[in-house]
């Protein structure tokens, strides 16, 4: 069958609404595909090639940011520790890699979640579940729960926003690594490896100001860094009405993010996201957990990267500490065997997801420290290089996540918990998770 940016429509289609009139649904279509586009074809292009590196082992991915934006929290504070987490993380991953990093956010885009069940039951009265700001509202109300599609609009301007205020930032000197310490927030100080972290920034400054010295002029180059975008293209219509042709390039592109990605739930061969995807240029991601079998990977290998494009595939694997053992080596000899060039990636948070005794989501910072480490391991072991890690996190100090070097336990827990989907790691536990992943590459180096 031909592709084109709707040919998604003959195929099913899982985790979309259920929207009360579709006419409405092809009038905001309509609209945002006049809109101008959130990202350009040359960045996106760009981040391919810096991915295609990563696969050869020269460069290595970070992505991370929130499991669902909210419109609500399009605000200047919220976003800027977004963007200082990521970038300290990065600092930390540069000097004991040695690597160049690859900056993905999840961010400006990440506003529809896939959910288990279409409805929700509350006290005798079953209303839609809440599928992400893009959709709906998350208050249990017939009229917040019922999809709107004036909301894939706020969250076009919501995005726009974020990303005019990332590129602000970035261009007005914030990643600037001469003072990495303005990047510092307030209770970092307090973190049992703040020491080690200031370490490391002192380590970088030395550095710089002796190529500096050397050199006879000043590095303008790391004034600033590349930032890129990413989300879960989930929302068919809203990724639909922004993919484009562009002059001077062939095919077409998703023009609402980088880096756009499928999940799971909707990795089927024969339905509506594959082939969406298999048509557009973006370099794209392709989350893989325990239910991931060779034969289906295999095909997927086929349909979404049939030319064997460097950069083209990200496989994301996310099985859970107890399960990645056993689940991953058979998919990586799957990948061997087919001879593709795809970029591994470790996402270590969802497949560790528990309940606390009260009902709370958690996870475990042991778990998924115990889930990155064995990657490590299984990927050295079977000749292939993970050259990435996926987290997702926030800037802020909230208490969602139990463990870490502070002890977060299940009755901190309740004290800071903002996240309503799925727990993140804060600032502080990102932070150390960073420099536990350089500790363990440069264990690797030297072959211990």
């Amino acid at each position: 069958m031909p592709w084109s940016p709707a040919s998604w429509q003959c195929k099913p289609a899982t985790q979309q609404p259920s929207y009360p009139c579709q006419a409405e649904v092809q009038r905001v279509v309509g609209q945002l595909s006049m809109l101008p586009p959130l990202v350009t074809s040359w960045e996106i292009e760009s981040l391919k090639s810096q991915l295609a590196e990563a696969a050869a082992g020269r460069r290595f991915l970070l992505q991370g940011g929130d499991c669902a934006e909210r419109f609500e929290e399009c605000e200047s504070s919220v976003i800027a520790d977004k963007l200082k987490i990521l970038l300290q993380m990065s600092l930390v991953l540069v000097h004991g890699t040695h690597k160049r990093v690859i900056r993905v956010g999840r961010f400006a885009g990440q506003y529809a979640k896939p959910r288990s069940a279409d409805t929700e039951t509350r006290d005798g009265q079953t209303l839609p579940s809440y599928r992400g700001d893009l959709i709906n509202s998350i208050s249990f109300t017939e009229a917040d729960r019922t999809p709107d599609p004036q909301l894939m609009l706020r969250g076009y301007e919501r995005a726009a926003l974020t990303l005019n205020f990332i590129r602000g930032l970035i261009d007005g000197g914030f990643a600037d690594l001469h003072h990495p310490e303005y990047w510092d927030l307030g209770f970092v100080k307090h973190s049992p490896r703040a020491a080690e972290y200031q370490r490391i920034v002192e380590s970088i400054g030395e550095s710089l100001r002796f190529m500096e010295t050397l050199a006879g002029t000043h590095v303008g180059e790391i004034n600033r860094v590349d930032f890129y975008t990413s989300h879960d293209a989930l929302h068919l219509p809203y990724e639909q009405a922004q993919t484009r042709q562009v002059p001077r390039r062939e095919g077409w592109y998703n023009l609402a993010a980088h880096f756009p990605w499928i999940g799971m739930r909707t990795a089927d061969l024969d339905g509506a996201h594959v082939e969406y995807f298999r048509g557009i240029a973006n370099p794209i991601a392709l989350k893989i957990g325990p239910s991931m079998t060779p034969k289906w990977l295999g095909g997927l290998l086929d349909v979404l990267d049939p030319n064997d494009e460097p950069g083209r595939l990200t496989l994301t694997h996310r099985f859970g500490a107890d399960k990645i053992a056993r689940c991953l080596p058979p998919l990586i000899e799957t990948v061997q065997s087919s001879s593709k060039t795809v970029l591994w990636c470790c996402d270590p948070m969802h497949g560790n997801t528990q309940r606390t005794s009260n009902g709370l989501k958690t996870r475990s910072f042991d778990d998924i420290l115990s889930e990155l480490e064995q990657a490590f391991e299984i990927h050295q072991q079977a000749g292939t290089y993970l050259g990435g890690v996926h987290f997702e996190l926030t800037g802020e100090n909230v208490t969602e996540c139990v463990g870490g070097a502070r002890g977060l336990a299940e009755a901190d827990l309740s004290r800071a918990y903002k996240s309503q989907v799925d727990p993140r790691l804060n600032y502080e536990q990102a932070l150390e998770m960073a420099l536990l992943i350089t500790r363990r590459v440069a264990q690797m180096n030297r072959g211990g």
